[in-house]
């Protein structure tokens, strides 16, 4: 079935081009600068957590259930840090560690540790020879990058409505010893914000890896981060484990980046006891303690799982419209054109779009010629190589509602522009 630009004469190609060129003309005449690059939150956003910094004063009392947070000591993280943690990940308190600021610090160390001193007494990976880690794509940079950085080899698994291929995670898993990891975001995916399926998680739960030290690195980033009600429900990783009769298979992290004050707060590892116990002796050649005293305003202020919910409903009344936003803007200036495709997620912090074939680097481009930042094309799959050069991830929150609509003005015109030269060019070729 043809486009719109397709079904048009030269001549009303011609014309539409000429229009599109007065309007981008128009754009960078008003020399705009607005970000929507990264998924950051909304100065009011963070402004919902200011209360977390009168936590602690002068005066206030230091101690959680018999530890000092002002003193050295409990490098696995202070006991009610643990406790929240596992209430909102669902696991017990021992079987999770508690670090500092955002999780990508912890997933870093917790690949650091597999590949210089290797997993559950496997060799490790810096021994072995080729490394794979598979990385269901479009996906999140920032992993991809971190086992890039290691020299481990990327391999992109498709992404479907319920979570990756798992018949070829199965096949890749099972059969080759050099795979040794996975990239998950299981609940609101960056950036597609699917869920993964209770029969996925099973999927999960149930391998049998060819290697010993294989693991499922399950960033939970967005577990409270839902948008509307109801929201999206994701199995336990930790219980489908348990029905399975698995251990040793699971890292999960998640981290209160999004939910207080972003790079100023706690992170986290769950995990089996052995592995934990594991991580717990890896941790502790490098740091004596995490920061125990933001862990504890944190915990001062977040209180429990029930409050975290309360909180979370306040981060949703601000983001939600920002999503709406974004989802009418497009609907209304492309939804009858068939050249472009986005999807409509329940929480979570992005909007994955799909333009034509050959079309994203272009687009991206263009907007920052006229001033608006976004990710780089190709930034969602391993190597910044997006194979159909498509995906484009929109991070709606951090701009203003006003600056919002603007920037969605602007990414709208360039991806109609770009579809209509695609089009050009192909009837010149």
């Amino acid at each position: 079935m043809s486009n719109y630009y397709q079904s048009l004469t030269d001549s009303q190609l011609d014309l539409e081009l000429v229009v599109l060129e007065q309007q981008i003309s128009e754009f960078r005449s008003k020399n705009l600068t607005l970000d929507m690059a990264r998924g950051k939150p909304h100065s009011d956003q963070v402004d919902l957590s200011r209360p977390l910094l009168d936590m602690l004063s002068s005066s206030a009392d230091f101690i959680d259930k018999g530890v000092d947070a002002a003193n050295y000591g409990c490098p696995e993280g202070l006991p009610s840090a643990r406790q929240l943690a596992a209430e909102l990940l669902g696991v017990a308190p021992n079987r999770v560690l508690v670090g500092d600021s955002a999780s990508l610090s912890i997933m870093y160390d917790v690949i650091d540790n597999a590949f210089t001193r290797g997993i559950g007494g496997c060799e490790p990976w810096y021994k072995q020879g080729k490394v794979t880690f598979l990385c269901p794509s479009p996906g999140y940079d920032r992993h991809f990058a971190l086992t890039a950085s290691f020299g481990i080899q990327n391999v992109p698994i498709e992404l479907g409505e319920d979570g990756p291929n798992m018949d070829e995670v199965c096949r890749l898993v099972e059969t080759d010893a050099s795979v040794k990891g996975i990239w998950c975001v299981p609940k609101y995916a960056n950036p597609t914000g699917i869920t993964y399926s209770d029969e996925v998680v099973r999927r999960f739960a149930s391998l049998k890896p060819a290697a010993p030290d294989f693991r499922v690195y399950w960033d939970n980033a967005y577990c409270v981060h839902d948008l509307v009600e109801p929201h999206d429900e994701l199995l336990n990783i930790f219980d489908a484990l348990e029905e399975a009769g698995t251990t040793n298979l699971v890292y999960e992290f998640a981290s209160t980046s999004k939910i207080t004050i972003p790079g100023a707060g706690m992170s986290w590892v769950a995990a089996s006891d052995d592995d934990i116990a594991e991580l717990a002796a890896a941790f502790s050649f490098h740091r004596v303690c995490p920061n125990k005293m933001v862990q504890l305003a944190h915990v001062r202020f977040l209180q429990d799982a029930q409050h975290v919910t309360e909180h979370m409903k306040k981060h949703a009344a601000l983001a939600r419209p920002r999503f709406e936003l974004v989802c009418s803007k497009l609907e209304a200036g492309l939804g009858t054109l068939g050249i472009a495709s986005w999807t409509r997620p329940q929480g979570g912090y992005f909007i994955s779009f799909d333009g034509p074939v050959g079309s994203a680097q272009a687009i991206v481009s263009l907007a920052a010629e006229l001033g608006v930042k976004m990710t780089s094309a190709g930034a969602t799959w391993p190597y910044g190589k997006d194979p159909r050069d498509t995906n484009i991830r929109i991070a709606p929150t951090f701009p203003s509602m006003e600056e919002l609509s603007q920037a969605l003005d602007v990414f709208i015109v360039c991806v109609k522009y770009s579809a209509a030269r695609l089009e050009k060019q192909s009837r010149q070729a």
